[in-house]
């Protein structure tokens, strides 16, 4: 079975970049790998690994307050555990950023485990009217932009999530 999509990942961090992203702070995830790693072999992007996505939700944060565009890239579970940090943090201060996730429990997740996540995710993010969007194919790609500029626009956090397949190269 083929991993994630190396010349995906590229096409998503130009769009990053195209954005004016230039801090990323992000978590281990199997599907969003090659996604770290070219971010962290692009010299337009500082990245940051940490070890819990609260502090990637804070170290976004404080970029924004130093004048950096950031994202926060992780998987469908972390941001199910940051949603404490983005109502206080975020919502309070009116912090935007963007947050890069997976779709986990979608269509063409072949990790049983992960259904839980198909079914509350969306639900989750539409109670605590984070708006978000959901990239499936590449020719879809320039949601990213839109997704920051609608994060400048409303003060406040826009997610973008990513099918597998897409991370995969694996849709039409």
């Amino acid at each position: 079975m083929a991993g994630p999509s190396r010349e995906i990942a590229a096409a998503i961090a130009e769009q990053a970049a195209q954005s004016g992203i230039e801090l990323v702070a992000s978590l281990p995830d199997g599907w969003i790998a090659a996604l770290i790693e070219a971010f962290e072999a692009d010299a337009r992007f500082d990245h940051i690994p940490v070890n819990r996505e609260e502090s990637a939700i804070g170290l976004c944060s404080g970029a924004f307050f130093g004048g950096k565009g950031s994202l926060a890239l992780m998987g469908a579970s972390g941001l199910m555990t940051c949603i404490y940090a983005i109502t206080k943090i975020n919502y309070t201060y009116m912090v935007p950023m963007t947050i890069f996730i997976t779709m986990r429990g979608r269509l063409g997740d072949r990790a049983k485990f992960h259904v839980s996540n198909g079914l509350y995710m969306e639900p989750v993010m539409r109670s605590i009217d984070l708006p978000y969007t959901v990239i499936e194919r590449p020719d879809q790609l320039g949601e990213i932009r839109r997704a920051e500029a609608h994060s400048r626009t409303i003060s406040r956090p826009v997610v973008v999530g990513f099918t597998r397949d897409l991370l995969y190269g694996e849709s039409a």
